[in-house]
């Protein structure tokens, strides 16, 4: 079993070296392709045209594309991943405070998207055939229209506004002053310096923008793995278990799921990488400091190091969760073992 996983995550690794560099690339050539400066913009008020010729020589950005790329991709491979424009930090440190908060979050959304939406499915079996799945099946449609980021507004008009239940702005109760950084996550470093006031405001924060990512995965877990046991509840070993006189329960738990539940593995893994381009408005309608706001700002101020390298970790993270997904279907069927 251990073999199998490290032989297809060494097949992914090898997939993911060419296209990450392509990725690369692409976003390298179309932000050159902006009208803009990145040295103009690095300059302070009244500089004068020799220091601007100056820093473009600094900065690389007199020598062909080609070579400016060449450039980079050093850098990158070394680990250094320039300075904000705006900003004025290395970029690798801004990355660093906002990829934590990022992964948070889409993880939040997924378990509280795939929980409700494997509930909703089991249950939409159960009442197959009657008017209740009819308006479950209804309901879900209905929410499938909406996207993400109006479930944001709506979520904060509703329980943040109208009952103000849950805080909607930042990531932490106003006079809370963040633990010591030890993992880089808000939660965890909470978790191993005690500090439960801390954790229970980060849950809070996150609650609402989580809530909005997970909407949109909801009704998709739900009808898909309502099709799966739909189409195991005909197989022989389901009608044999009935005949042995197991509760139809027993059967949806310790039967039918197993089965049913790989395609919505599948579906789950493609999902969420949709949900880390969702985190771009989430983050910015609820003042959430992650990995979205921080691409929005760069985008707003013309910060290509910046959008370069936020980009990059995307197409990172995306990567490593479908090579993620795939381990865990794996390990769920036991017949990909011997492929």
């Amino acid at each position: 079993m251990a073999l199998v996983i490290l032989r297809l995550l060494g097949w992914r690794l090898l997939v993911a070296i060419p296209t990450v560099l392509a990725v690369s690339l692409l976003v390298f050539i179309v932000l050159r392709l902006i009208p803009t400066d990145p040295a103009a913009m690095s300059l302070p008020p009244g500089a004068t045209a020799e220091d601007l010729d100056r820093l473009r020589t600094e900065m690389g950005l007199d020598l062909p594309i080609a070579s400016q790329y060449l450039i980079w991709l050093g850098d990158l491979a070394t680990g250094q991943f320039g300075t904000s424009i705006f900003f004025r930090r290395p970029v690798a440190d801004l990355v660093a405070a906002a990829l934590p908060n990022t992964l948070e979050l889409v993880i939040s959304g997924l378990v509280l998207g795939v929980s409700f939406g494997m509930a909703l499915g089991m249950v939409l079996f159960a009442l197959r055939g009657g008017m209740a799945a009819q308006m479950l099946d209804l309901a879900g449609s209905a929410i499938m229209a909406i996207p993400e980021f109006l479930w944001g507004l709506l979520l904060i008009i509703v329980l943040g506004v109208s009952i103000p239940l849950l805080p909607f702005f930042g990531r932490l109760d106003p006079g809370l002053a963040t633990p010591d950084r030890i993992t880089g996550s808000l939660m965890l470093d909470a978790v191993l310096t005690g500090n439960i006031q801390v954790l229970g405001s980060a849950l809070r924060h996150m609650a609402l923008p989580a809530m909005a990512l997970a909407m949109g995965l909801v009704p998709l877990v739900m009808r898909v793995l309502r099709a799966s046991l739909l189409d195991v509840a005909q197989e022989d070993y389901i009608r044999m278990a009935r005949l042995r006189g197991l509760s139809e329960s027993r059967i949806l738990l310790r039967h039918a799921l197993r089965n049913a539940v790989l395609p919505t593995v599948s579906l789950i893994g493609v999902q969420a990488g949709f949900m880390f381009g969702g985190t771009l408005l989430i983050e910015v309608i609820f003042g959430y400091p992650g990995l979205g706001n921080l691409m929005v700002d760069a985008v707003r101020n013309q910060d290509l190091p910046v959008i370069q390298t936020v980009a990059l970790v995307y197409c990172v993270l995306v990567l490593a969760l479908n090579a993620a997904v795939e381990v865990l279907y794996l390990t769920i069927n036991p017949r990909l073992r011997s492929t």
